[in-house]
């Protein structure tokens, strides 16, 4: 009896032993399955910024040549030369890599202007002109790299102490300068200066930066201090406006094609801005 029943233990365990060994290997596939196709969630990090920059224009450019012979031309008053540009701009930046980031941004000059009161002779139209004034617009988007060399941000703690980085920037910025409608302008076509009604001069550039910067935590609702020193390359060659005709008209501080003027607005930036950044 007892052999009889041992022997068909035996057969039982022959006949159930593949199922359950086919059973574990079919499971083991279907988890080696899901851990395969599970997805590891990588933080990403990135930043919003507002910011306020004081461009510090070069003294050696044309529009200062222009400002000095056309106050020659006008009398008991004179144009002053471009100095200090400030400007606002909006920054969205992502790190890439562990120390490496990108940003994309934009900003607004504040209009580089001159007005001069009352009634003022001009000599070289022989005319009396009412509050003549110079006024220049510029704005632009840019895109640049990142890296910082110390204390780079994290990617859950973002900027727990100080940070410092290096990077550089190109964009496309847009001028529009306007003068008084009968400025004496140079018409390029003819080669002769006219005293046709003016419209808006315009021209567009590439700007070229590169920057040193530093970010601190403030400790108040997450934000960040950034601080940049930075050199701006940007020289508007191309500045004019074209009459019915489709002649290139131009201001000219000599009367002459020599003497067009450049609005080269290059110089050194101090730059402050407030960032918020956030992972996901």
């Amino acid at each position: 009896m007892r052999l009889k029943k041992l022997l068909v233990a035996i057969i039982l365990l022959v006949l159930v032993a593949p199922i359950l060994q086919a059973q574990n290997t079919e499971q083991e596939l279907v988890d080696k399955f899901f851990e395969r196709t599970k997805v590891k969630h990588t933080y990403k990090t990135a930043w919003l910024s507002v910011h306020f920059s004081m461009n510090r224009i070069n003294r050696n450019n044309e529009y200062n040549s222009f400002a000095t012979n056309t106050s020659e031309q006008l009398s008991n008053a004179s144009l002053n030369w471009l100095n200090l540009a400030p400007a606002f701009g909006l920054d969205f930046g992502l790190l890439f890599k562990e120390k490496f980031a990108w940003s994309l941004g934009g900003e607004y000059w504040l209009k580089l202007s001159d007005e001069l009161s009352g009634n003022i002779d001009y000599l070289a139209t022989g005319s009396t002109i009412e509050n003549p004034s110079s006024e220049i617009q510029v704005y632009g988007l840019y895109t640049g790299l990142q890296y910082y060399f110390f204390n780079h941000p994290r990617k859950i703690e973002h900027v727990q102490s100080l940070a410092l980085r290096a990077g550089s920037s190109i964009g496309y910025y847009v001028a529009n300068w306007d003068l008084w409608p009968d400025y004496q302008n140079l018409n390029l076509a003819t080669g002769s200066p006219t005293t046709a009604e003016n419209t808006t001069f315009k021209g567009s550039a590439p700007g070229l930066k590169v920057t040193l910067g530093a970010d601190y935590p403030v400790n108040i609702f997450g934000l960040v201090l950034g601080a940049d020193l930075s050199y701006l390359y940007l020289n508007f060659k191309n500045v004019a406006w074209y009459n019915s005709s489709d002649e290139e008209v131009v201001v000219s501080y000599t009367g002459t094609p020599e003497g067009r003027v450049d609005l080269n607005l290059s110089g050194f930036t101090g730059k402050i801005e407030l960032k918020r950044f956030f992972s996901w």
